[in-house]
């Protein structure tokens, strides 16, 4: 096993966005303070919600793809993946945005909020001795809730479906982390606490975990840069 697979992972990730910040239409290094303090206040409860569960063995990490260094009993690169995905997805949605009209996608909003607010809440309902379940479902059904009813953002369709754009890079790099094409996961999930349902070897869990942190780390991004449409 390679200690610097986890490392890798995350490099690949961010290399080609943060290199592609400097090109002079995009110019997105402009916001690179602006990103880390966006995707900071993002990670902070998505960190403490790892610690909790990693501590609770909801899931656990080989450290033989890491350095072996730990904080509060995370792989120093698990603390990295908080930055270097939120990068390359943030990177990837201010590009579409900038390039292309999709105030179009605005029509779904409805639709995309309702259908999945009935389908969370009835997975929430069965499933709740299930912790990862639940906790995903919550924070799902929080997020899309205040970016909808509170917030009332426009760019929920918009994001949707740039996360759908992204999600070749997500089954990549979730599906090396959960152990695709590797010999063993980097991360290990106790069947107890969650669906069991995989896309792949990926948990489906992980996709809306994913779709919340990536909602999150947009409107936070949008905030900070006053970068509203």
């Amino acid at each position: 096993m390679m200690p610097y697979t986890y490392l890798l992972i995350n490099f690949f990730t961010v290399i080609i966005c943060f290199l592609a910040s400097f090109d002079r239409r995009i110019q997105f290094h402009r916001f690179f303070g602006s990103f880390l303090l966006s995707s900071t206040i993002v990670a902070v409860p998505f960190i403490l919600w790892d610690i909790w569960f990693t501590a609770k063995g909801v899931w656990w990490f080989d450290l033989n793809y890491t350095l072996g260094f730990k904080i509060a009993g995370l792989p120093v690169e698990e603390w990295l993946f908080f930055y270097c995905i939120p990068f390359a997805c943030v990177f990837t949605y201010y590009c579409i945005e900038k390039f292309y009209q999709l105030e179009w996608v605005g029509a779904f909003n409805n639709l995309i909020v309702f259908t999945s607010v009935i389908i969370l809440s009835v997975i929430g309902f069965l499933y709740y001795e299930r912790i990862y379940t639940l906790l995903t479902v919550i924070v799902t059904l929080f997020t899309l809730c205040y970016l909808h009813f509170i917030a009332k953002k426009e760019w929920t369709g918009k994001a949707s479906l740039v996360y759908l754009i992204l999600m070749p890079g997500f089954f990549a790099v979730n599906g090396i982390l959960t152990g695709s094409l590797i010999p063993s996961p980097v991360v290990n999930y106790n069947p107890e606490e969650f669906l069991g349902i995989r896309m792949t070897t990926i948990p489906v869990e992980d996709a809306v975990y994913g779709y919340s942190q990536f909602l999150l780390n947009i409107y936070f991004f949008k905030k900070i840069t006053k970068n509203e449409k």
